[in-house]
């Protein structure tokens, strides 16, 4: 264990020292041991005297060793930003966390997915269009075929399906939350949350187990978010998306920006279409993101699967090229028997071919 640990976890569990109020104590005192313990009249110097006084008080009734077991207990590991398993790529940030709190298999994930590893974010609204659904989907299972980690926030629509893609492909998922790691928020993703752990990835957050939901934090957590991925991809979002922020932060850390563009009829369509306007890279296929980084990586190449058809799957093939329909449409569309469409949509389904969106319409699996 890091022997400033404790220290660490102190100034991390007082909300009052966020991480440039402790890197700025740090520099006054040269020492995070010696700026913890420090006099009130030495603190204020740096930090004012309303926010030294209550840190004083704070620190008369922490105990951090009680603390740092019960997290043992709690089977949550923690992580301080003078650890050598703290990711670099955090650690190069204007504001890195104070302590990584994480829930997973093993304590050093990031030491053993190893530095050059490629994480990646995925992020999106949390009421995605059909399109968006099925973009998410498709650049996450290539990204994760590439060998890169998927990071996203946990959060229902985009990052849910961007999580769920990886784990499909049998990848490694990093969920960054806003709240504690012993919240699951949102607790419809329950499941989601105790598959991340148990095949491997990682769920953490930079707010001390216990940590309600805030919607602020929200906004603290996104940094984190952008600042662990080498780029950070926006799939749909409205104007007021928390994924603007995302990108932001991306592009504030020296991160790649991609964005895939929408329909400009949906609203769901006007955060990625504005960050192309402001120079995001624009992104229609996985070789996008890959010619950015230079990375000689190509994803498994998808077989002519029209060709693999028989004749009637081509007719529903050739349907669903232009847009997602539901079976009764076809029906109408191809003038066949009911049963007929019906039997070839259950086959097409299980050979992988198409797909059911949310819709419950039919459309080509990408």
């Amino acid at each position: 264990m890091n022997n400033n640990l404790l220290y660490y976890l102190s100034f991390s569990h007082f909300l009052g020292i966020g991480p440039v109020r402790l890197k700025a104590l740090i520099n006054y005192f040269r020492d995070v041991k010696k700026a913890y313990q420090a006099k009130e009249r030495d603190i204020s110097e740096v930090i004012g005297v309303n926010i030294a006084k209550k840190f004083i008080d704070f620190r008369a009734r922490f105990d951090p060793v009680n603390k740092l077991e019960e997290l043992k207990r709690k089977e949550i590991f923690v992580l301080s930003m003078a650890d050598k398993d703290y990711p670099e790529s955090l650690k190069n940030i204007s504001d890195p966390p104070i302590c990584l709190y994480i829930k997973a298999r093993y304590q050093n994930f990031f030491d053993s997915v190893g530095a050059t590893a490629l994480f990646f974010a995925v992020v999106g609204t949390r009421k995605p269009t059909p399109y968006g659904e099925q973009i998410a989907d498709k650049f996450s299972s290539e990204l994760t075929e590439a060998g890169f980690v998927i990071v996203s926030g946990l959060a229902m629509g985009i990052d849910t399906i961007a999580h769920r893609a990886c784990l499909k492909i049998g990848g490694k998922t990093v969920a960054v939350l806003g709240c504690g790691v012993d919240i699951i928020y949102p607790s419809v993703n329950c499941d989601l949350y105790e598959k991340i752990i148990k095949t491997g990835g990682v769920v953490l957050s930079e707010f001390p187990p216990g940590h309600t939901v805030l919607p602020g934090l929200f906004i603290s957590r996104n940094r984190i978010i952008s600042g662990l991925s080498k780029g950070v991809l926006v799939i749909e979002g409205a104007r007021d998306s928390g994924a603007l922020i995302t990108a932001r932060h991306a592009a504030d850390q020296g991160r790649e920006v991609f964005a895939a563009p929408g329909p400009i009829n949906s609203e769901m369509s006007t955060a990625p279409n504005l960050l192309l306007k402001q120079g995001a890279k624009l992104v229609t296929s996985i070789e996008d993101i890959f010619e950015e980084f230079n990375i000689k990586i190509s994803p498994k190449k998808k077989e002519n699967i029209r060709a693999n058809l028989i004749d009637e799957e081509r007719l529903v093939f050739d349907c669903l090229e232009d847009k997602a329909l539901m079976a009764d449409e076809m029906v109408l569309i191809l003038k066949k028997p009911v049963s007929q469409i019906l039997n070839l949509l259950s086959l097409m389904e299980i050979k992988g071919v198409i797909e059911k969106n949310s819709e419950n319409r039919y459309q080509i699996k990408l």
